[in-house]
């Protein structure tokens, strides 16, 4: 059998042991076979259950011209021999060893067209009735091509199945690789940004605190000296006010507005974007309700929020 064909299963070799056994007593001939072939080797794939069959399954043959099989193949159809005895092509073929001088054959063939074997019917002496069988056999020749393209169809699912569950694998390893590469580069790019705002921050409020204290103090001390007289005291303005835009340039809008507060009124802004209310932040600092709401009033009076429609949380967020 062709190495690239599938295997015969055991359910389906007990089915063709039913059929040549149906066929043997149908057709009431000792030995019914299905015959494999592989090249120039013909084995006895299955035979027919009874103690006059001299055939067992794995017995081989070398293909030639004297063999019976050999003639379906090298017929491609029936080959039908009534007594091998009279007819000079047959006399000495290897079956006659068993004194088997009926013989008919059908090719069995894969759905390709390849051949898998033969399938044929021997007995001792001229069988009338198994002549008349031969449209039997033929439909028994059927059912087994039927089964061998059975098989081919299971095998071509189960090797597309396997295709697609390595295909599936494939794809889902890669989406999995791909996503980690994309979560560790997002994790990087995160790190990098995030040590870049710590960086532009930490560097924003060196200059700012130089600014403000190695710089603004000289100027106002400046300012105060130059008082009166022009044009220093314009250039002193001028410089003044060019650091203060530098140092507002460099507060977050937050940090601005935190440093107009008193600490108690930070604590509360800070209790306020948490979503503390008033009487919880009035526990939290073990201080009175209208102490707190003291500090609110001050807290919105220093941001401008006189419309008390307006919502010191949400204005505070915006903030950060």
């Amino acid at each position: 059998m062709p190495t690239d064909k599938p295997d015969i299963d055991p359910a389906t070799v007990e089915k063709w042991q039913r059929v040549v056994n149906l066929v043997s007593d149908l057709a009431e001939v000792p030995a019914t076979l299905i015959m494999s072939t592989a090249g120039r080797k013909h084995s006895v794939f299955v035979a027919s259950e009874g103690d006059d069959n001299p055939y067992a399954p794995g017995r081989s043959y070398t293909l030639h011209e004297k063999l019976y099989c050999f003639g379906v193949l090298q017929n491609d159809g029936e080959l039908t021999v009534e007594d091998a005895a009279c007819d000079p092509r047959w006399t000495d073929n290897e079956d006659m060893e068993h004194r088997m001088s009926f013989y008919v054959g059908l090719p069995l063939k894969w759905p390709s067209g390849e051949i898998f074997g033969t399938i044929c019917m021997l007995d001792r002496r001229r069988n009338m009735k198994a002549l008349k069988f031969r449209k039997g056999l033929m439909e028994f020749c059927r059912v087994v091509e039927g089964d061998l393209a059975l098989l081919v169809e299971i095998e071509t699912r189960k090797r597309a199945e396997e295709l697609l569950r390595q295909a599936l694998e494939n794809t889902e390893n890669e989406v999995i690789a791909r996503t980690r590469d994309l979560e560790e580069a997002n994790t990087a790019l995160k790190v990098i940004l995030s040590s870049v705002e710590e960086a532009k921050a930490e560097s924003e409020a060196a200059v700012m605190t130089r600014i403000k204290t190695l710089v603004l103090p000289h100027v106002s001390k400046l300012k105060h000296l130059e008082i009166g007289r022009e044009p220093q005291s314009s250039y002193i303005d001028l410089i003044e006010a060019s650091l203060g835009s530098i140092t507002r340039a460099l507060s977050s809008p937050m940090s601005e507005t935190l440093d107009r507060l008193t600490p108690a009124e930070v604590e509360i802004v800070q209790l306020v974007l948490m979503g503390r209310s008033t009487k919880e932040i009035a526990r939290t600092l073990s201080r009175g309700e209208s102490t707190v709401d003291f500090h609110r009033n001050n807290i919105r009076r220093k941001l401008g929020l006189r419309n008390r429609t307006q919502n010191l949380r949400q204005h505070l967020a915006s903030l950060v």
